[in-house]
């Protein structure tokens, strides 16, 4: 059995190191998030589409790292922002389908 692709947890700390090569989707979010939850079985199913060279899923819990949320004006959560070599290319607030992630991911690959 194929061992499942979880995104990756990053924090404050390590966001640029972890987020400044390819296409990275960043889930930002929080434990009582009810939304939060009903989009990461969502992005765990696009971890094992893409291969991480094509997309690196990670998360960042706001609540713990409160610096890069503030730093991307994140008001509410989840957002999740699409990064391309270093540089925000989209920020898309709520709750999307896997086709709506898809889509948004395949126009900057």
């Amino acid at each position: 059995m194929e061992e499942l692709i979880m995104p990756t947890n990053i924090t404050d700390a390590t966001f640029t190191e972890e987020t400044d090569k390819g296409l990275v989707l960043i889930d930002f979010w929080a434990p009582w998030c009810g939304p939060c939850r009903m989009q990461a079985p969502i992005l765990e199913q696009l971890a094992n589409e893409f291969d991480e060279e094509e997309l690196k899923i990670v998360k960042m819990d706001v609540d713990e790292n409160p610096e890069t949320p503030a730093s991307f004006g994140i008001m509410s959560i989840p957002t999740l922002v699409l990064k391309k070599d270093g540089q925000m290319v989209e920020k898309v607030v709520g709750v999307h389908t896997k086709d709506q992630l898809e889509e948004l991911v395949k126009s900057y690959q």
